[in-house]
């Protein structure tokens, strides 16, 4: 049975999260359209429930203590989990709801484009996205799946492999006629653009053209979005994923260098937490993405 004192009611809870995470009685009272003496009123109801002083009082204001913080945590990730939970059954009152974090080029890039085929064979599943470059820790947020780059290392969750990553060396046009390349050694000097998650792809590339790599900088960008933009400028060589280099190539912003398609190290995994092996809605996505790789 649960405890009834140790269950606060969500509107004790929503204006202990909001007085915590503002330092503010008055921030906290705007955010939830209370008075002032209502919200500090329901903050001493939820000491009162748990038997111990979560704030100090310093000239009317409400300054949380270790105890207060630690607990907001746990309570902010509670909240959180209920939101969803309660969108879900709003946007998908027969069930089915899946939440999916996914890497943000890819989402656009790849999965967004085949989406609608999904969903018009899967009417029943709701799919809720959000992007994200970190790998995300299932025990604290609410996701059913991700999906990711990398090798195979996920420790504790079960992985279904969707591709290996093949790569293309692609420049402007403008970029290209100023800067010809026709063999490896020609890159020598030039600017190349680098991705944080793919510290070693530049090595795989040169050591399949048969080359070392050169010496030499260039920037460091977090997402393949700024990469895409910078090689469209004329910054740099970019080194891109067959499904973006494709699409640039075709359209006429890049142009590719040397060989086109170059394997390298690492692949994109759909991943899930084990007890949610048996989820009908991840189910039907696990299929149709081993059908659609």
């Amino acid at each position: 049975m649960r405890q009834r004192r140790f269950l606060p009611s969500i509107r004790v809870l929503l204006a202990f999260d909001a007085v915590v995470r503002h330092r503010s009685v008055t921030a906290a009272a705007q955010e939830l359209s209370l008075t002032q003496s209502t919200v500090s009123r329901l903050v001493q109801t939820l000491e009162e429930q748990l038997g111990r002083e979560l704030f100090s009082r310093q000239r009317k204001r409400l300054i949380p203590n270790a105890a207060a913080l630690t607990y907001q945590k746990e309570i902010g990730r509670a909240l959180d989990l209920i939101q969803h939970a309660s969108t879900s059954v709003v946007v998908n009152p027969q069930g089915g709801s899946l939440s999916l974090a996914v890497l943000p080029t890819f989402a656009t890039r790849w999965l967004g484009p085949r989406l609608g085929r999904f969903l018009q064979s899967h009417p029943g599943v709701a799919l809720n996205m959000s992007t994200r470059i970190q790998r995300v820790d299932f025990s604290t947020e609410p996701f059913d799946a991700a999906i990711y780059f990398g090798t195979q290392d996920w420790s504790g969750l079960d992985h279904l492999k969707l591709f290996d990553e093949r790569v293309t060396a692609c420049a402007s046009p403008a970029f290209l006629a100023q800067n010809p390349v026709r063999q490896p050694d020609d890159l020598q000097g030039l600017p190349l653009l680098h991705l944080q998650s793919r510290p070693t792809v530049w090595s795989d590339w040169f050591h399949a053209q048969g080359a070392d790599v050169p010496k030499g900088g260039g920037m460091l960008m977090d997402q393949f979005s700024m990469v895409i933009q910078a090689a469209i400028s004329g910054l740099g060589i970019a080194l891109l994923p067959d499904y973006l280099a494709q699409v640039e190539i075709t359209e006429g912003r890049l142009a590719p260098v040397l060989h086109q398609g170059v394997a390298v190290r690492g692949a994109y995994w759909l991943v899930w937490p084990p007890e949610k092996s048996n989820d009908a809605a991840l189910l039907a996505l696990r299929h149709w993405l081993d059908l659609n790789r």
